[in-house]
This record gives structure tokens, sequence and C-alpha cells, in this order.
């Protein structure tokens, strides 16, 4: 049975081992150390024991003082390194943890919910005939199921950064892709838009001085509320920066609605009153939602500076 500890490797299982460890352990190829143990008359616990009495300090001081005082071979067992192990088992720990209460929370739904309405499920197995398609943003904070109830076959959902919907002239994204899907196939009745508060990706929009000079990804996804930004901009200059946020956190699912009429297979279904699009708002600071419908026949889209009116608002709180 071999055991071939090299470098660094060995200064991790030395440190938890070995009591009597010097202070730096040298990247040196010398210090490949090729245990060859024999499982019937040398146990692991011998091999440690020889370990041990051979890295003695002294053993230890003597190695130091071959060797130069070069950093960039050295490794110091600073405080911080002695913990790694310990926080990387902590962490290891924690992670088993959480899909532990993951395992709990999918065997609770099991037995609670899928078991009771297995008819349901089972239907659900063959097919899919949602009336909502939802059309969230990616944060954490904000889960459609969670807050408006969506239960399995509901709703066909997809979120985003800032819930945004690009123009179709923007080209393919996994947003009109869904769109496509939901519209075309699944023929859904419904698409809502939900935006909410504290919006990290809107924030990010607003303080983007250049759209044409965006490097990142997230940059060039934002910048599809670029005109949702110029109207914020123009009504509420007079205002704070974060009043400016919030007032285009409204304006941005407005510009998604009407930016969802420049797919021909929406806008025709909307006209034929097929499909209706909606605008959600989640404050999640009071707990408060705010839903409206975009009012396509008094809203303007076909012209430059497109203009949007929306009706049936309403203010849940």
């Amino acid at each position: 049975m071999v055991f071939p500890i090299i470098g660094y490797r060995m200064c991790s299982v030395l440190r938890s081992k070995v009591q009597s460890l010097g202070s730096y352990i040298h990247r040196d190829p010398w210090w490949c150390i090729p245990f060859v143990v024999s499982s019937r008359t040398r146990p692991l616990t011998k091999v440690m024991g020889w370990t041990k009495t051979y890295c003695g300090r002294a053993a230890i001081s003597s190695f130091k003082e071959q060797q130069p005082e070069d950093s960039s071979n050295c490794h110091r067992l600073s405080p911080e390194n002695k913990g790694l192990g310990v926080e990387k088992m902590a962490e290891t720990d924690a992670n088993q943890d959480l899909f532990d209460l993951m395992k709990k929370r999918f065997l609770s739904f099991k037995k609670h919910t899928y078991i009771k309405e297995l008819e349901h499920f089972q239907a659900l197995a063959e097919a899919q005939s949602p009336k909502f398609m939802v059309i969230a943003c990616a944060d954490s904070r904000v889960c459609p199921s969670n807050i408006l109830g969506f239960q399995p076959g509901d709703a066909f959902m997809i979120r985003n950064i800032a819930n945004l919907v690009p123009v179709m002239k923007n080209g393919p994204s996994e947003c009109n892709a869904a769109l496509e899907f939901a519209v075309t196939t699944l023929k859904v009745e419904n698409i809502l838009v939900i935006g909410h508060s504290s919006c990290a990706g809107i924030e990010t929009l607003m303080n983007m001085q250049d759209v044409q000079q965006t490097r990142n990804f997230i940059h060039k996804w934002v910048s599809n509320g670029e005109v949702a930004k110029l109207r914020t901009k123009a009504a509420t200059s007079h205002l704070s920066f974060d009043h400016q946020c919030r007032f285009c956190e409204k304006e941005s699912i407005n510009q998604s609605l009407v930016n969802m009429l420049s797919y021909p297979w929406i806008e025709d279904r909307v006209k034929r009153e097929l499909l209706c699009l909606h605008g959600g708002y989640y404050n999640f600071s009071n707990c408060s939602f705010e839903k409206w419908t975009l009012d396509f026949k008094e809203s303007n889209v076909t012209e430059e500076g497109k203009s949007y009116a929306v009706k049936e608002q309403e203010f849940w709180g």
C-alpha cells in the first residue's frame, strides 16, 4: 500500500495529524516521501507514529537551515491557514445541511401535496395548459409561486435580471424563446410581468452612463430598459436617485409590456382579445402588490415615441 505525500498536500495532512510540525513547509521535490506500508504488518496508525517522530522539531529545524528564505517556495502556517481545513469542513457540513433540508422539503411535498393530489399531478405529467405566463426578476426575494400562490401547472415562468423583455429586433434570447413557446404552443391567455422594490438590475441601469460602451453581460442585458430610463430621467429629474429608481422599476414593467407588442404573434392575439398583458409590482418592504393591465386600444405603439395606457389598476395590501 503506497502513500505518496507531496508538497502542499503533505502540509495539510501533517498540520492536522502532527502537533510538533514547525512553522514552514517547503515546496521542494526533495520533500516527497513515499510510504510503503503493508496492510497486514504496518497499519496506518504506525505510519503516523513514524511520521510524528521523523518530523519532530529537530528535523524541521535542520531542514530550515539548509533552505533559503524564499517566500515563493514557503508557506507560513498562519492562524488563517491553520483554520482552512476546519473552515472547509464546516462549509461542507453547511452545504450538506442545506441539502438535508431540501430533501426534507421535497419528501414533505411528496407526502402532503403530490400523493394527496396524485390524479392532478399524473395529468400534468402528460401535458400542461397554464393560463398564465409570468416574467419575473431573478431576485431570490421575489418568488411568484410563493407570493401569488401559483401551483404546479398554473403558470409558465421565466425569470431574468430586472424582469425585462427585449424588443424583437434585438434578436433571439431565452426570454423571447419562452414567450414564443408560451404564446404559440401553450396559448396562454395572460402574460404578467412582475417587478419589485429595491431592484439591483434597475439601479445598475440608472447608474450606467453610456449603454453603447457596456462591457459585461449584466450591463448589456439591462440596457434593454434604456427607454424606461430616459422616460424616468425626464419625469423625475427633480427627485432623489432612490426615488428615480423606484419610478423606473415600474416604468420598465410598462416598457416590457409595450416591447411584447413588437412580436407579431403576441400583437395578433392581443388584438383579437385572446391575450392580455399585465403588470405587477411587489414591494417587499411593506408586503404590498400593485396590479394593472395594458390598455391596448388606448395605447399607440405604431409610431416612433410609443405611448401606452393602463387600466384595471389594483392595490393589494
